[in-house]
């Protein structure tokens, strides 16, 4: 298969992920990892098998859903083994204190493929947090009290507003999160480049 090949269907891998994973499409999220496939998540960090069950059951089929929008993918090519990071945003919505509010998370997947007899498949998938926030679906007092009330200083500021929305809803958020520009992403991408290079 040549290169461009490659390249195209990874890039609707990625965003087959996304799809799958926000429309509640089971199997066919399923089928985007490897059988031993990882991911590492804010409040999930372990077998993709698991995250698939754990998604599942906290999935709502209705309005307002999480969405995952999935941006192009910059990937290298090694033989069987590709290395890609993705521009993502996660969208949500809830309510606290009466208030429905919106977050935006900006982050970017890290992620290992290798290239099975089915075709590509990611193997390993960590995400990079570098930014987000709360806005209001209907602007008010109300939000602004909010804001200036809550303590959100426990939470590393590329993910605090995602991190206070899973804690107020009683997921607890994984150690070692990584975050945009640290020493923890500088070590993680050269040991990604390292596999890739691997014979």
């Amino acid at each position: 298969m040549c290169m461009t090949a490659d390249r195209a269907e990874i890039s609707q891998l990625i965003q087959r992920w996304g799809m799958c994973r926000d429309q509640g499409r089971w199997d066919e999220l399923s089928d985007t990892f490897t059988a031993d496939g990882t991911i590492f998540v804010t409040w999930f960090s372990g077998s993709f098998k698991d995250f698939v069950t754990a998604s599942r059951r906290m999935h709502a089929p209705q309005s307002p859903c999480v969405k995952h929008l999935i941006g192009v993918p910059v990937i290298q090519l090694q033989g069987d083994r590709a290395l890609t990071e993705t521009n993502v945003q996660i969208l949500g919505r809830f309510a606290a204190g009466g208030i429905n509010i919106d977050y935006t998370s900006h982050a970017r997947f890290l992620d290992r493929l290798v290239r099975c007899e089915a075709g590509w498949h990611i193997q390993a998938r960590t995400a990079i947090y570098e930014k987000d926030r709360f806005d209001p679906v209907t602007p008010g007092d109300d939000f602004a009290r909010f804001m200036i009330e809550t303590d959100f200083s426990g939470i590393p500021e590329p993910y605090r507003y995602l991190g206070y929305r899973l804690i107020s809803a009683g997921r607890p958020l994984q150690d070692g999160i990584i975050c945009d520009g640290s020493q923890d992403a500088d070590a993680l991408m050269m040991d990604a480049r390292r596999w890739l290079t691997q014979p």
